[in-house]
């Protein structure tokens, strides 16, 4: 099964307008469960980044199945 029947990407952004003008508020990324709501992956991302990391993660969920996503980017997840 796809990685996006089982996951929903989340976005927040910490202000409005372009990311380098937001100022240094970190932005987060969650990548949740959908059967439980519980977060599996999550991100604190510069405004900069945010954008780029959140359309790799997009791709990955409608190409990628479930257990090759989470594989693929667990090892890239912040603390």
């Amino acid at each position: 099964m796809k990685a996006n029947r089982e996951y929903e990407l989340r976005v927040r952004k910490s202000g409005r307008g372009p990311g380098v003008l937001r100022g240094a508020g970190a932005d987060h990324i969650e990548v949740v469960e959908i059967a439980t709501g519980e977060v599996a992956l999550f991100w604190d991302t510069q405004p900069s980044q945010t954008g780029r990391l959140a359309r790799g993660l997009r791709a990955d969920l409608a190409a990628l199945d479930a257990d090759a996503f989470i594989a693929k980017w667990r090892r890239w997840q912040t603390a």
